[in-house]
Order: C-alpha cells, then sequence, then structure tokens
C-alpha cells in the first residue's frame, strides 16, 4: 500500500515551523517550497521534499499551504501542475493564507467539483506562535471536515476556534488583523504626539497598562521600530520593517476587497491601508 503523506506548501517564517511540529508529530510529511533551500532542514528531520505542488497532491491526503497571497494559492491550486488536477478524492485542503473571502469561496467550489475537500485555517500568533506550536487557528467549514483537520492544526495549536461555515475562519482573520494595524497606526501617532510634547513611549504604556489601552503587542511593536530607527538609516529600517508593511497592506487590501464585495464601506481602514507600509517604516 502507497504511504499518504501530509503535505505542507510554503516554509516562511510561519509555515516552517508549523511544517516542523507536523513533521514531530506521527504523520509522515512531504514539503514543498519555492526556494529549495527551505526544505533543507526538514528534509534532514526525515520530511521528504516534493519537487513540485503536483507531486504533494498526488502523495497526500491533507495539504496545508500557508503562502503570501491570493495569486500564490491560484498558482498552486490550478493548471496542469495543480493541487486540483492532481490530488485524489477526499483530500482535505486548508488554506492558512491571509487571503480575499471571494477568493477562498471560489476555490472551495472548484475543490467541491471534484470531490476534494478545502477549508479556511488562518492563523494568529506570528512566527514566534508558529515556533512555541501556541497558534490560534480560525476555521470555517463543515464539522466533519474540521474534526479530519483537526489532529494536523494541534500539533502547532493552543487554540481552534470553528467560526462557523465556509468562509468564517478568513473573516475572522481579516478582522483580527484590521484590529491589529489599526492598533499599531494609532500607537505610532499617538507616541510621536507624546514624544514632541516631552513625554516617552514608556510613561505613556505606564498609563496604557492600567486602563487597558495599550497591551503588550502594541508596545512591543513600537518599542522595536523606534530602537531600530534610533539605532540605524532609513535603509536598515526599510530592509527589517519594510517587507511587514507591505504585508500590512496587502493584509488590508484583502479586508477591504472582502468587504466591497459584501457593499460594506470601511472608510478608517482604507486610511490606515494607505499609511500602514509608513507606519512600519517610522515615515508615519
Amino acid at each position: 500500500m502507497t504511504t499518504k503523506y501530509a503535505g505542507f506548501i510554503g516554509l516562511g517564517n510561519i509555515g516552517q515551523p508549523m511544517a516542523q511540529h507536523l513533521n514531530a508529530s506521527n504523520f509522515p510529511l512531504m514539503v514543498f517550497d519555492h526556494f529549495p533551500e527551505a526544505m533543507a532542514s526538514l528534509v534532514e528531520a526525515g520530511a521528504k521534499a516534493a519537487s513540485n505542488a503536483a507531486e504533494i497532491a498526488q502523495n497526500c491526503n491533507y495539504i496545508g499551504l500557508c503562502v503570501r497571497d491570493d495569486n500564490d494559492v491560484n498558482d498552486l491550486l490550478y493548471g496542469d501542475q495543480g493541487i486540483l488536477e492532481n490530488s485524489t478524492a477526499g483530500t482535505l485542503i486548508a488554506i492558512h493564507s491571509t487571503v480575499t473571502q471571494a477568493s477562498l469561496l471560489r476555490w472551495a467550489s472548484d475543490a467541491a467539483a471534484k470531490d476534494i475537500h478545502l477549508i479556511d485555517a488562518p492563523m494568529t500568533g506570528g512566527a514566534n506562535g508558529a515556533e512555541a506550536g501556541t497558534l490560534c487557528y480560525m476555521v470555517g467549514g463543515e464539522s466533519a471536515q474540521i474534526e479530519q483537520c483537526r489532529p494536523y492544526l494541534n500539533t502547532s495549536a493552543a487554540t481552534i476556534i470553528h467560526a462557523g461555515n465556509l468562509g468564517a475562519g478568513i473573516a475572522l482573520k481579516l478582522c483580527n488583523n484590521l484590529i491589529t494595524y489599526s492598533q499599531f497606526t494609532a500607537m505610532s501617532e499617538a507616541t510621536r504626539l507624546a514624544e514632541a510634547c516631552g513625554l516617552s513611549a514608556e510613561v505613556l504604556r505606564e498609563v496604557g497598562k492600567e486602563n487597558g489601552v495599550i497591551n503588550e503587542q502594541m508596545y512591543m511593536f513600537i518599542s522595536n521600530r523606534n530602537a531600530l530607527a534610533a539605532n540605524g538609516d532609513q535603509a536598515t529600517i526599510d530592509k527589517y520593517m519594510g517587507p511587514m508593511g507591505l504585508l500590512g497592506e496587502k493584509d488590508l487590501n484583502c479586508a477591504l476587497t472582502t468587504a466591497a464585495d459584501l457593499q460594506l464601506s470601511l472608510p478608517a481602514t482604507e486610511v490606515i491601508r494607505d499609511m500602514i507600509n509608513d507606519v512600519f517604516i517610522a515615515k508615519a
């Protein structure tokens, strides 16, 4: 009997530790990333490297996708070498990427036409949470599919929230990210005002801790960004903070696109989307 693997595609700073936890479990693991060096440590630990997405699809009954955006997921799912064309009936695909809800629903519909199950399973907790195995997954789909997916998610999860029907998980993630980036923007501008008035971020934090306005994530963001800005030139800030700013812009675009599909206007989110990269690189 041919061994069926758990498959994982996308070995970035979050996907890599997620895959490592899968590899340390009882699931034989097959991985793929466009950068072969990203697979090296997992192969050394016993995982099997695939040469493309089709090989993952042909050998895995569970596939986790943790790539950047809608376009990346599209490229992996469709075409002669895509996952949908090469998977067998009953395969379960978990989309961990932050994408638009409309894309998620379209992918799931196309998968269902081939008797393949696709659910949304984005997470929060970042790279540190992935490494510690303390991620919070927000999952959308039918209960039977969630239960099928749960053993795989449990390898890197502290919490799994079944948000509701298909698409509810990514909706919850988009809302969570909207709040996060709004907090970062507010913290950045409040700190600029405080410092212009002769105050420090630390004294602002003291008050924020007492009344619950400032959480630790907000403080660590502004503290780390400002320390980098104080000790490096703009090129250094751009190098380390710029990619996160662009990711924030992408995530907020997903929220705004999803809102527009629902005839919903989010004017404050539009403003934050337009400035979030500057917030990360200490220009706002």
